[in-house]
Parts: C-alpha cells; structure tokens; sequence
C-alpha cells in the first residue's frame, strides 16, 4: 500500500500505552478539526483490540461530544464492560486536552448461524457502468478548506458516485444518494481493519444526503456541519477493498438537525452493514 491508505491504515494502528489504553495518529487532514469518521475507525478499533477474535463488532451506537483537534493525538479509554458466553461489551472514551471528545458503546458477538432475511437492494448499474470521481489535486492549495477537508477524507477510495452531487430523489420525492466505494489497494486480511475502515468511511458524505435536498453545497459557507451521533449495525462479513454501494437516505430535517441513514451492499447484493446518523445542520444568518 502507499500514499493516503496508507497512512488511514497506519493511523488506526493504535499505540498501546497500557491495558486498555491506546492512542491515535496525529492529523488526518489539512485542516484543524478531526474528521469524525477518524474517531469512530479509531474508537472501534480500541474496543476491538481487547475483545477475542472470534468475536466480530455487531454494533455500534456513539456520540460526539467536542470538537477534536487534528494536531494532537487522541487517547482512548476502553471500559470492559462485559465478556458474556457469546456477548462482549465495551464502553469506548475519546479523551483530549484532558477533556472526554467522543464516547461509544459497541457490542460483539461470537458467530453462530441463524435464521436469515434482508430487504433487495435498490437497483443500481454496476460499478464499471459509472465513471469514476475525479478531485483537482494540482488545484488542492487553491480550494476551499471544506472541500480541501472531503478531497482529503476520501482520498484513500476510489469513489464512483451514481448520482452526483445534487443526489436524487425517489417517487415520493424522498432524498437518497447512491455510490460504490473500496480501497485503492487491497487490505490485509484482517476482518477487524476491515470494519475499522468502513466506519471511517461511513461518516463521509452521509447527512449531506439531506443538505443536497435543500439545495446546500460543499460551497455554501454560510453552513455549519458536524455529526452529533453515529450508529452502525454489522450483519454480514465483507472486504472493503471490494467494490461496496453506499445507499444513503435522508430521513428528517427540523430544529437544526437532520437524519440520515445509510446501507452498505457487495455487487452481488448482500446487505452488509447499516447506518444511521443525527447531524447538525445549522444556517447562520
């Protein structure tokens, strides 16, 4: 691997400072604040570091709490909170500046079989069907932060966007937006780096489903985004340096905040993972 997967590979690599305690990889981005899907990745990493291997991350439900600064390292605590005959559970603190930034609960599961259903996957063209994006790296001092910061965050991917930026809308005019996504370069064959890195991923892009609808762009500076709360559900193994289709859906927009929620398919129509996700969404005057 080389360049910008590299280094997301490198950074959910935590340092072990002591018995469930790690600390994260400086910087991630250009610009001052940490990219929530940084801390997530991160977080599940953390918990997943104190949990046997033969039981995989089933779900997630986390908050944020502070902004984080993308110059220093973050520090996470994991609380183990139970280790079951098939359940494990874990309480993960993000910690900066002496102050607690984020916090998770996730829970793990030793695999057994069990009765099996999911709904069809939306129909979508292929990922060879759809072109593939393309950012300006040459002009990359020249954007604005916000777009510096996304060009950035998904750097790592090859993203090939079916819908483009405005999104689109279903029968009822409901708001969705549809991409395939993997790796640059394959992975390790770690399921655990595997999650890791999806739930990096799945905070990119995810609530701007919402603010498409409502004619916003990454150009609109009179705009304050952030994530407030991020849950993820784990149903099927999968690679995320195979191609995976993001289908994300808005939900509800009122008071300032919106809510999407986001699914994850193989090609072969597998549903995967799922995601929901509250964010702020404020418009200053």
């Amino acid at each position: 691997m080389t360049g910008a997967l590299q280094q997301l590979v490198n950074g959910l690599r935590l340092e072990k400072l002591e018995e469930n305690l790690f600390r994260g990889a400086v910087g991630d981005t250009h610009v001052k604040r940490v990219y929530g899907g940084k801390v997530l990745g991160e977080a599940l990493e953390a918990a997943q570091l104190t949990v046997e291997d033969d039981r995989p991350a089933h779900s997630l439900h986390a908050y944020f709490l502070r902004e984080a600064d993308a110059f220093h390292p973050v520090i996470y605590t994991v609380e183990r909170s139970r280790d079951g005959r098939s359940f494990s559970a874990r309480r993960v603190t993000a910690i900066q500046h002496g102050q607690p930034i984020f916090t998770m609960e996730a829970s793990f599961h030793r695999e057994e079989a069990g009765i099996a259903y999911q709904g069809k996957m939306p129909e979508t063209p292929p990922p060879e069907a759809v072109a593939p994006q393309v950012w300006d790296w040459s002009a990359f001092d020249q954007q604005s932060p916000r777009i510096q910061r996304m060009m950035t965050i998904v750097a790592p991917f090859e993203s090939r966007p079916i819908d483009g930026p405005e999104g689109a809308k279903d029968a009822f005019g409901n708001p969705f937006r549809r991409t395939w996504v993997r790796t640059l370069e394959r992975l390790p064959d770690e399921p655990d780096m595997h999650r890791a890195v999806l739930a990096y991923l799945s905070d990119y892009g995810l609530i701007w489903t919402l603010l498409a609808h409502h004619g916003f762009t990454l150009g609109n500076t009179n705009l304050v985004v952030a994530s407030l709360d991020h849950a993820m559900w784990f149903h099927r193994p999968f690679r995320v340096d195979d191609w995976l289709l993001y289908h994300c859906e808005g939900v509800a927009s009122a008071g300032a905040r919106g809510l999407a929620r986001g699914s994850f398919y193989t090609r072969e129509g597998e549903l995967v993972v799922s995601v929901a996700q509250e964010g702020l969404m404020r418009v200053l005057d």
